[in-house]
């Protein structure tokens, strides 16, 4: 059966794109000893959304496309959460955060 949703085609999976570009630049300017821990979270659950969102599109029904998404709302959770600890730990400034 064909995909019911194409992602490209989604502004959410588009808005998803633009989050893990924007988490991309953000994460540059931690501290090198966080590669492997926090800027390796908040890069993957980043990554995440958009790619369960794409995933979910090529589900045959709209109950398993809305699961995939429930996913990525998780992935999106996770990322905030990550955030707002880079930037209680001030590794990202206020204006960043609230960007």
């Amino acid at each position: 059966m064909a995909a019911k949703h194409n992602f490209r085609k989604l502004t959410i999976w588009r808005e998803g794109l633009e989050l893990v570009k924007e988490t991309y630049s953000i994460t540059k300017t931690f501290p090198k000893y966080e590669t492997y821990a926090l800027i390796s979270q908040i890069q993957r659950s980043a990554v995440s959304v958009p790619s369960n969102i794409a995933e979910g599109t090529s589900k045959s029904t709209n109950k398993h496309f809305c699961q995939y998404l429930g996913t990525a709302l998780g992935s999106a959770f996770e990322w905030e959460t990550q955030l707002i600890i880079a930037y209680e730990i001030e590794y990202i400034s206020k204006e960043s955060f609230e960007h």
